[in-house]
Formats: structure tokens, sequence, C-alpha cells
């Protein structure tokens, strides 16, 4: 009779150590997750004053004082909380503009491109939509406008260059100039922005980010100048 005790305990090593494999990747993603930037308290204060604003599911809604027809949806940069957004939404609203702040699963806009098509019927008196984000959250934002086209007018890019097929003129890019490493991959110059002394992080209130110089202006200085050509490009 042939011995099959040899053949069972290679059968064994294995899955004992494809389940371990699998172990290690699962707990390094979640160390991976549990590590992103926070929100300030510049941005805190503002969901806590809570003027105009509403919280659904994972969308923080930010209420212009005069209801409009347009909104903004922002997907956030990677591992940073979303709420380190609402001080530009918070400008950008002001603008007349509804903005919609997605929060992503793990922080991480790539689990949920398509976080956009539950909004629209949640907004029915919103007829313009436009869709933007930060760094990965732009691209994301980028990649379901180009599969999109007939729901997006049109597409705003911080710290972020188009991904996807989508039209240029109707993008608005906008980048620090200490952020020259996303220059090699913006090969348009239609409605393309540089922010004199700003950096990559300063759309966002979460503080300094690993390997981004610091910039010569203030973060409400990037921030303003952001928010004015939002406005003026959706406007």
């Amino acid at each position: 009779m042939q011995n099959n005790k040899p053949k069972k305990n290679i059968i064994k090593k294995l899955i004992i150590g494809i389940i371990a494999v699998i172990a290690l990747s699962v707990t390094g993603f979640f160390i991976y997750v549990a590590d992103y930037y926070h929100a300030d308290q510049a941005a805190l204060d503002i969901l806590k004053e809570n003027q105009n604003i509403e919280i659904k599911d994972n969308l923080t809604i930010l209420y212009p004082e005069i209801p409009g027809d347009t909104a903004l949806i922002f997907y956030p940069g990677a591992k940073v909380e979303s709420l380190a957004y609402l001080p530009i939404l918070d400008k950008i609203r002001d603008g007349g503009i509804t903005c919609i702040l997605v929060d992503m699963p793990f922080n991480l806009a790539i689990f949920d491109s398509d976080a956009s098509e539950e909004i629209y019927q949640k907004l029915p008196e919103i007829k313009n939509w436009y869709i933007g984000g930060h760094s990965m959250g732009g691209a994301m934002a980028s990649s379901y406008a180009a599969k999109n086209q007939d729901k997006v007018k049109g597409l705003i890019l911080l710290g972020a260059y188009i991904y996807g097929d989508y039209p240029v003129s109707k993008t608005l890019t906008i980048y620090g100039s200490f952020n020259n490493n996303l220059e090699k991959n913006i090969d348009y110059t239609e409605n393309v922005v540089v922010i004199q002394g700003g950096n990559h992080a300063k759309f966002g209130n979460y503080g300094a980010q690993k390997g981004d110089p610091e910039g010569t202006i203030t973060t409400e200085e990037q921030q303003n100048i952001a928010v004015d050509n939002i406005v003026d490009f959706v406007k």
C-alpha cells in the first residue's frame, strides 16, 4: 500500500503557508490604513458650528445660503480624513455651490470611485453636477467623470491631473508650484492654474504631509486662490 503521509504533510504545510501569507497581508493592510492624516481643529470647528451642514451616511453636505441648482461632489486625498476638506468646501459653498464631501472606505477613494452614483437622487434639485477631488481623490473623480460624461458637467482637480478620457475644456486643474512633480503628467495647458508658493497638502487642513515641501504661502492663502478659480470656473 502506498504511503500518502508525506503528500498529506506537504499539502498541510502549503495550506498553513497560504493562511499565514493571507493573515500577514490583511494585518499589513489594516496597519497601513490605520495610519492616516487627521483633520485639524479649524476643520472640525466648521462641523461643530453646523451652519447649513447635513450628514447623510458617508456624505457631508454643505448647502449655500441661497439654494441653487449646482453642486460639487468632492473625493478626498488618499489616507486623509474627509473632514480635512471642510474649510475649502465651506468657502466654495459661499460662492453659491452645494458641496458634497464623500467619506471613503479606509480613507481611500480607489475603493469607491463610483460613489457619485448614489448621490444624484438624494439631491433632485441639482441640475448641474461637477465632480472633483484632491490627489488620489482627484484621480478617481477623473476616472468616474470620464466614464460618465453625460452626468458630469465639469471636473475639478486639486494636486491631480486628468486620469481617463475627459475633455480638457471641461476640466480645471490646480496645483502648487512646490508640487512640481505633477507637471510631467500634465500634457495640456487649458484651464491649468499653478499657485505660486503652494504645495500639495494645503488644499486640505491636515497638517504637513510626508515628502511635501512646506511652500511659502499659508494654507488659507492657497485655498483662497483655489476657491476663486473654482467658483469662476463653475459660474
